[in-house]
């Protein structure tokens, strides 16, 4: 009966264990030195080494020659502890799977008292440390920490996190590492060569990527290779076979496919992993790891050799021709669809239709007819500009009257008309600038800010418009807005409705991060005795400032100056007693067209409803200029200049005397 392959090359000293250089030298300098710790925790991966190390460990201590780096092999200590020895009678091997408990420790201890039966030391090998309870630890603490100087403690585990931190603390804690590809792989040719067996290219490639880095589970599978090939000959058949990777034919046309964008192809290539019994799954790993190949191969060049070890020169040359068909950043794409898929994959019901899947994305990234046939997508059509829509011109007057015409409506200039613009397509509104303030923003720099911020809203929403401008800002204090609706019916349309996307309150927060750059939140109520700052018949730009009380002088705000405009043709003198009622003219989006008296040129003057006065609350920063009284005398002149003012900037008149009379009322005929 043949001894397992990695018992049979077990290594006897440290220079013999591969890829954990960065525990054995410092070990062999500290056993040069005569520096060596009464208490020692291995910890990694299985078969990296760990309980090998420990063996190696005792056989220097115990070595006759010793202590040493490097054992004899020929004294007692060193024959009984090799890998054909029986084991020492001062060499304890324990199993802390199974003796972990309270009572295990305590016969430790009492075992720990005696001295050696021969060698130098008294050597505990505790293996999966990890499973000893807390108790158990516990029990040990005191010997661990203080020991006898004839023993020993070397702990193994591949859970040192399990390992209570205060047995941790008394212990040279030394991390075994998995062991590179390119040195398992040198490692699996040597023994191969000594065993005097034959193995085909890419064998070995295959078995050490099976393992994992783990020498042992890697030298398991290539024993069980050994074993079941006859002539000492391994194939790369049955290597495939056995541990259930994709062959690398498979593999070259299905990469193949993918690259010339045949889905006939490619979906041939799925359908033979199916029925072959090949995991999806694995295929995917598989098809995975060789995009990653492409990508080095793409990348390095003519070294791919010294990145990728173990592959055939063959398999190179046409990994290289893959790799020029896909390109880099195709390979890229590619293997980030595949990488997606595969964790899409764990745990699915049907991995048969996630793998079709994948292949389906992948040729269209790769620029190939998705899998169902279809025809060729036509070209977009330009967008096509809209005709112009002439204004409907006036009525014509009346014969025998002298009537004059009416303005066409898009001949009325902008301070003559306040008419409210319809929403501008999304592609024709322009970006908002940000006007960053040069502190923190408070509410003083909202209320400056606020005409801007209604108009971005005006241009957005003509509905969320109607709602904000009744809104009264009170304050603004860490990011936190607080609105005074004058009615409780617009409170309730600004506030977020159940189950519905977006809103009036979403359209202000961005206007105001469009305007100020900076997201607020929204506290709102209502009072019936507060009015809207701003009055939604005056344009932006000329905001009237009332005073809070009727006695109080009223305040305007300077209107922006209009750009010159070339004059307008001078109608002749109108009499306004033999003046015939002007013609109905069509309504548009419910303004109503009326005749305002007292002025040299008749106009059309749009009206959309008519808002109490205003009150304006002041913030507390803001200085408030004292108020002079006035007598109702006063007040009333004032009101006949206030309503002079009006009729002059909508109706551009000149002023020819001053009379002061009744108001006249406005009458509105119907329409």
């Amino acid at each position: 009966m043949a001894t397992a392959l990695y018992r049979r090359y077990r290594p006897e000293s440290f220079a013999d264990v591969i890829g954990q250089s960065h525990v054995t030298e410092p070990l062999m300098t500290a056993l040069r030195t005569n520096r060596v710790n009464h208490a020692y925790l291995f910890s990694g991966p299985r078969g990296c080494g760990k309980t090998t190390s420990a063996r190696i460990l005792a056989r220097c201590l115990n070595c006759a020659e010793g202590p040493t780096d490097t054992p004899c092999g020929v004294c007692p200590s060193c024959v009984e502890l090799s890998r054909d020895g029986g084991g020492s009678l001062d060499v304890v091997e324990i199993d802390a799977a199974s003796h972990n408990g309270v009572d295990d420790a305590r016969d430790l201890r009492e075992r720990a008292v005696f001295a050696p039966a021969r060698d130098r030391y008294k050597i505990f090998i505790l293996d999966e440390a990890h499973m000893v309870t807390p108790q158990g630890f516990n029990a040990l603490l005191k010997l661990v920490e203080e020991p006898p100087e004839h023993v020993k403690f070397i702990f193994a585990t591949t859970e040192p996190e399990k390992v209570i931190g205060t047995i941790r603390s008394r212990t040279h804690h030394y991390p075994f590492r998995l062991i590179p590809p390119a040195q398992m792989l040198e490692y699996c040719e040597s023994l191969c060569a000594q065993e005097k067996i034959s193995v085909e290219p890419g064998v070995l490639a295959l078995v050490v990527r099976a393992g994992g880095g783990s020498a042992r589970d890697t030298l398991s599978l290539l024993d069980q290779l050994i074993a079941g090939s006859e002539n000492d000959a391994v194939t790369y058949e049955r290597a495939v076979s056995l541990l259930g990777y994709t062959h690398s034919a498979l593999l070259d046309e299905a990469v193949d496919a993918l690259a010339a964008a045949d889905p006939a192809a490619a979906f041939d290539a799925v359908d033979r992993v199916i029925h072959t019994g090949q995991d999806p799954r694995r295929f995917v790993e598989d098809l995975l790891e060789r995009l990653r190949d492409l990508i080095l191969v793409a990348a390095t060049g003519a070294n791919a050799t010294a990145v990728l070890r173990g592959i055939p020169a063959d398999e190179l040359e046409r990994m290289q021709a893959q790799a020029t068909n896909f390109g880099s950043a195709e390979l890229s794409r590619a293997a980030d669809v595949v990488n997606s898929s595969l964790t899409e994959m764990t745990g699915a019901t049907s991995p048969r239709l996630h793998l079709e899947l994948m292949i389906a994305r992948l040729l269209v990234r790769a620029g190939g007819a998705p899998a169902v046939g279809s025809a060729a997508a036509a070209p977009v059509a330009a967008p096509v500009a809209k005709p112009a829509v002439a204004a409907p011109s006036a009525p014509p007057a009346p014969s025998g009257t002298s009537t004059p015409a009416i303005a066409p409506v898009e001949k009325v200039h902008a301070p003559v008309v306040p008419a409210i613009p319809a929403p501008a397509p999304a592609a024709e509104v322009e970006a908002p600038q940000v006007v960053v303030p040069t502190g923190p923003v408070g509410t003083r720099e909202l209320l400056e800010a606020w005409p801007s911020v209604l108009d971005l809203i005006q241009k957005k929403s003509r509905a969320a418009w109607l709602v904000v401008v009744s809104a009264q800002v009170r304050s603004l204090e860490d990011d936190v807005l607080t609105l005074v609706f004058s009615n409780e019916a617009d409170a309730a349309s600004f506030r977020p409705q159940k189950g519905v996307p977006g809103g009036v309150h979403e359209i202000l927060r961005q206007a105001i991060v469009d305007t100020l750059g900076v997201r607020v939140a929204f506290k709102v109520s209502s009072d019936t005795t507060a009015t809207a700052p701003i009055d939604r018949l005056t344009p932006t730009g000329s905001v009237p400032a009332p005073a809070a009380s009727p006695n109080a002088p009223r305040e305007f705000a300077t209107p922006a100056p209009a750009e010159e405009e070339p004059p307008l043709p001078q109608e002749p003198p109108v009499n306004l007693e033999e003046e015939p009622p002007l013609p109905e003219a069509p309504s548009d989006d419910g303004w109503d067209v009326v005749a305002i008296p007292g002025g040299d040129t008749p106009a059309v003057l749009m009206v959309e409803e008519v808002v109490a006065e205003v009150v304006v609350e002041t913030p507390a920063d803001v200085p408030v200029q004292p108020v002079k009284q006035l007598t109702p005398e006063q007040a009333a002149v004032e009101d006949a200049r206030y309503g002079e003012a009006v009729v002059r900037e909508l109706l551009d008149a000149k002023f020819i005397a001053e009379e002061v009379t009744a108001p006249t009322p406005i009458v509105t005929p119907e329409v």
